[in-house]
């Protein structure tokens, strides 16, 4: 890893800190302010995937951003995918299909890279000049479907499957095929897909001397809310029929369920990945507990509101509720964490997605668990300087926690 040297941003961060007066919980990024320049890179369309049937919800074709690597990273890879959430239906489909999460039409076509995939050593010390690369996100199903639906002149393509394969069959002559070292993360929704493609990215790339693979707010839990209904298990598996993501779910998984939906969830299938892993994801992970534990169906009367506003406005009671979400993670993380060669970061920060938001990544007010930031534990693990286990204290032990306005988008 690169020492850290005097950096400017961290200068003016230091300064807006000293006068606005540094509060861990502040809803303003400071971090952002510290920026003097946006790294903005370009997007590139896949017009000809159409063809293949490689296509958004909508039709349209599939796009990436590169941004190129550059001396010692130049044949080094980190993609990166997409998060934004999941369709499971004919009609959230069809609205998705109209927005930037279902059609490359109504996306940027410039893309800011931060954290992990930033080029500044000072803010990415051990990636930041990899080929970096971000895998946009337009079929609703976490890069894993293969069907279509049909009405009247309407059609809706479900083809995340296609699309990672045009993605990957673009980049392999563009230096991929020929990559010294590879990293397949992803943020959420596109966090999870790292879980239904990694091993089937290292076969594709058996040439390549070290592939690992890194979910970030991906490992979406089997978990029954706080009245012990179970929300998430029927959306999966409805999911996973209008998509036809059997397709590319793993097979031994699906084998030793009655229900091979059941294999979406990562807790199930992580057991059978053999490619090295590592978990990234906060505890109270806050899409999951404002969305699973504690969905408004579960919380008619917003008894809860408050507290999902701001833990620091829980109660006694709502955190000692709270602690049970986090002992299924804990539980759900027990036999990967006797695995030799997966790693996993397990913070008590109320958050979701951290690799692509600077503040979490690193900076020097950055999270930190055993003394490590985010950034340092992925690399640690990804370069073999140490083992990387480790698991935060419960919430509110942690006070280099801080609470962002931004947050990634599932």
């Amino acid at each position: 890893m690169s020492v850290e040297k005097p950096n400017s941003k961290w200068l003016i961060f230091a300064i807006l800190s000293i006068v606005l007066g540094f509060d861990p919980w502040r809803k303003t990024n400071l971090a952002m302010a510290a920026e003097q320049e946006r790294l903005l890179v370009g997007m590139t369309l896949l017009p000809q995937a159409v063809s293949a049937g490689a296509v958004c919800l909508d039709g349209s074709p599939p796009a990436y951003h590169l941004h190129r690597g550059f001396s010692q990273g130049k044949d080094n890879w980190l993609l990166q995918f997409e998060g934004g959430g999941w369709c499971n239906d004919v009609k959230t489909c069809q609205e998705r299909a109209g927005t930037r999460r279902g059609s490359t039409r109504y996306m940027n076509r410039l893309e800011v890279f931060s954290g992990i995939l930033s080029n500044d050593p000072a803010m990415n010390p051990d990636f930041y000049n990899w080929n970096r690369v971000k895998l946009r996100y337009c079929d609703g199903g976490s890069f894993t479907g293969d069907s279509e639906y049909k009405s009247g002149n309407n059609t809706l393509f479900f083809r995340g499957q296609r699309i990672f394969d045009a993605i990957i069959d673009d980049l392999l002559p563009k230096g991929l095929a020929h990559a010294n070292m590879v990293l397949l993360s992803g943020c959420s929704a596109g966090g999870l897909s790292v879980f239904h493609h990694c091993d089937d990215l290292a076969h594709r790339l058996a040439d390549v001397a070290t592939v690992k693979c890194m979910s970030d707010a991906g490992f979406f839990l089997d978990l029954s809310d706080i009245t012990g209904n179970n929300n998430i298990r029927p959306f999966y598996s409805s999911l996973v029929s209008l998509h036809n993501t059997q397709k590319v779910l793993n097979k031994r998984c699906m084998a030793s369920f009655t229900n091979p939906s059941m294999c979406f969830f990562p807790q199930y299938a992580l057991a059978y990945i053999q490619t090295p892993f590592f978990v990234l994801n906060s505890a109270y992970d806050t899409y999951q507990f404002h969305h699973s534990f504690v969905p408004p169906s579960a919380d008619l009367l917003g008894h809860w509101k408050r507290c999902k506003s701001n833990p620091e406005l829980c109660s006694k009671t709502q955190i000692e509720i709270l602690q049970g979400m986090r002992a299924e993670m804990i539980k759900a993380l027990g036999n990967f964490n006797k695995s030799a060669n997966g790693g996993m970061y397990i913070n008590s920060c109320f958050q979701h997605c951290q690799s692509e938001l600077q503040i979490a990544w690193f900076t020097p007010s950055s999270p930190k668990v055993h003394n490590k930031r985010i950034a340092e534990a992925v690399g640690d693990w990804y370069f073999g300087r140490g083992i990387t286990k480790d698991v935060d204290c419960p919430y509110p032990c942690d006070s280099t926690c801080y609470k962002s306005a931004t947050q990634a988008a599932i």
